[in-house]
């Protein structure tokens, strides 16, 4: 099955077969296994192996940590795109949504607060889970409405962090 993937604006062509993923024309054998209990996702590319936090928002949107970093990430199949592009309802950057705990961890600092313009990709809020300090970042540009946490408190999965306008 082919996909079309957007990361930051970028457009990526990602055809799966079994364990083959074609990435822009580059095959890879490739593996995704779930950690039970978690949000965590055991991927090995070609032998080499990344543990992934993903947290699916719904519709071929989801958010995907791993070394510190989070991407907004948009995965839609051609079929699907082909009738977007027919009916009008190609995709839209939204804006900025509330940023929400990608699992349960604890506030270790907040970057912003209300009323603060933020960039796309800039820290907003650093959760420590699982003994790693992870700086989650605006998915779009927008201005901080509303924060919800403060440091040293802890955060269950889904929970909101920030609210952007």
């Amino acid at each position: 099955m082919k996909y079309i993937v957007t990361v930051a604006g970028r457009e990526i062509e990602v055809e799966i077969e079994g364990d083959q993923v074609r990435v822009e024309g580059r095959s890879l054998a490739a593996a995704l296994r779930p950690v039970p209990g978690t949000p965590l996702r055991h991927l090995l590319v070609d032998g080499r192996p990344s543990t992934l936090v993903i947290e699916g928002n719904g519709r071929g949107h989801w958010a995907i940590g791993a070394r510190g970093e989070r991407w907004e990430v948009e995965a839609v199949d051609e079929r699907t795109r082909h009738i977007r592009s027919l009916t009008g309802a190609a995709t839209r950057d939204p804006g900025a949504a509330a940023l929400k705990a990608p699992m349960p961890g604890l506030v270790v600092r907040v970057l912003a607060e209300p009323g603060q313009a933020v960039a796309r990709g800039a820290g907003v809020v650093v959760l420590e889970a699982m003994k790693m300090e992870n700086e989650l970042k605006a998915s779009a540009d927008a201005k901080v409405k509303a924060v919800r946490v403060r440091p040293g408190e802890p955060v269950e999965k889904g929970q909101v962090l920030v609210e952007f306008e």
